[in-house]
């Protein structure tokens, strides 16, 4: 080669001028499997890094809470397991509480032990929702089917006791709807009794699955700085080594009489976040547990011929019985004016539940604080920085649900 030609090669950057790049932008969505709902996610890519973030939400929006402020407070309930679809005993239960709270109400206890113990059967049924549905985004098809085999069980215990699979209305302000069906504890017992086993064969699965190790250890991290400053709750901030539980922080239904553990990560990653989802499902199988040994006697409804219906049974033959029926059910009953706020710990993390009341049958204003929206707008902080493909595993990692969402 000529020197001529050599020193040509050399000035060709300077000919060209500096290299130019952009980022692109990629659509995520709304139709996307992977968002778990109608969720669109705006990406910017610099070749496969991923440099910014953004969530747009609003494909599903029901307007529950404003329909709920022209509704009685007994026809209200049905909308709240309308938005966590996947948890609608601990949306029920939220709401009756906050109800309770401004009627200066205090249910039986054999009440308390009733909800308590259908709370943690429905946090292990979303929890394994999400763990199959987390698994199979990652490529993992058998913990998807052995899964939702378990939360079967589960619905069709919850079907026998509430007349319904999904959005069961099962808890009433006062109490719940009814006796549980003859066989409903031991139905509960079978079940409890045989899920360790069962969890036994997810871990061996995937905890120590080099391939799964390899897609969530290290992968989207966030701090417990940034999570506390985001407004992240549940299995996502402990994840990230921040002891706080709402069932020990604020008991309520009476969860200071129950012996459980708050599992605690420590790096924030996807893989934390898999392992105190694994560790809650297996305390809430104790607390379960728990309930069942120690439920007591009793009554299942407050006192308060006012607010709780009188059973089916009278309606037959007691007149007085029939018209506080009617009129509960038509009329609807009247709160004291005054506001309340009430928070639980619901599978996805803190679910309150903001009622004014100004003395009518209905709300004056509901607010639904609902825990995936908070938690899904730390996902820009997840993910920043990361590889494209880690996106799908941070976004699942999340256990978001839309209909909570865009309420």
């Amino acid at each position: 080669m000529s020197t001529e030609g050599t020193n040509t090669a050399a000035r060709e950057p300077d000919i060209l001028g500096p290299i130019r790049t952009e980022t692109m932008t990629l659509n995520m969505g709304p139709q996307h499997p992977s968002t778990h709902g109608v969720l669109r996610v705006l990406l910017e890519l610099e070749g496969e890094s991923v440099v910014g973030c953004k969530p747009e939400i609003g494909y599903l929006h029901t307007g529950i809470e404003k329909n709920m402020e022209v509704k009685t407070y007994n026809k209200a309930l049905p909308m709240t397991d309308r938005m966590d679809y996947l948890a609608p005993m601990s949306n029920n239960l939220g709401y009756v509480l906050a109800v309770e709270k401004l009627l200066d109400m205090e249910v039986p206890r054999r009440c308390k032990y009733l909800r308590v113990l259908l709370a943690e059967m429905t946090r292990i049924q979303s929890h394994l929702v999400w763990l199959g549905t987390h698994a199979l985004d990652l490529g993992a098809m058998t913990v998807f089917l052995y899964c939702f085999r378990e939360r079967e069980a589960i619905i069709k215990i919850f079907e026998k006791v509430s007349g319904v699979r999904m959005m069961t209305s099962y808890f009433r302000v006062g109490g719940v709807a009814r006796e549980p069906y003859a066989e409903f504890y031991d139905d509960c017992r079978r079940f409890l009794d045989a899920f360790p086993e069962k969890m036994d064969d997810y871990e061996e699965l995937l905890t120590d699955n080099p391939i799964f190790l390899r897609r969530t250890e290290s992968v989207c991290a966030i701090s417990a700085e940034k999570a506390i400053a985001l407004g992240v709750t549940g299995p996502l901030l402990r994840a990230s080594g921040v002891d706080y539980d709402i069932r020990k922080k604020e008991p309520y239904s009476g969860y200071e009489e129950f012996d459980f553990e708050v599992p605690l990560g420590s790096a924030g990653d996807v893989y934390d976040r898999y392992c105190v989802r694994i560790a809650e499902m297996r305390q809430a199988h104790r607390i379960a547990m728990q309930a069942l040994d120690g439920m007591p006697e009793g009554p299942l409804q407050a006192d308060n011929p006012k607010v709780v219906p009188p059973p089916k049974e009278q309606l037959a033959h007691d007149m007085e019985a029939l018209i506080h029926h009617f009129k509960i059910f038509t009329e609807g009953y009247h709160v004291p004016a005054g506001e309340v706020y009430q928070v639980i710990e619901s599978p996805r993390g803190e679910l309150g539940y903001y009622i004014i009341s100004d003395g009518s049958p209905s709300p004056y204003k509901v607010k639904v604080r609902a825990p995936s929206f908070s938690n899904l707008f730390a996902l820009p902080e997840m993910v920043k920085g990361g590889m494209f493909g880690d996106v799908v595993a941070a976004l699942g990692s999340v256990d978001i649900v839309l209909g909570e969402i865009d309420r």
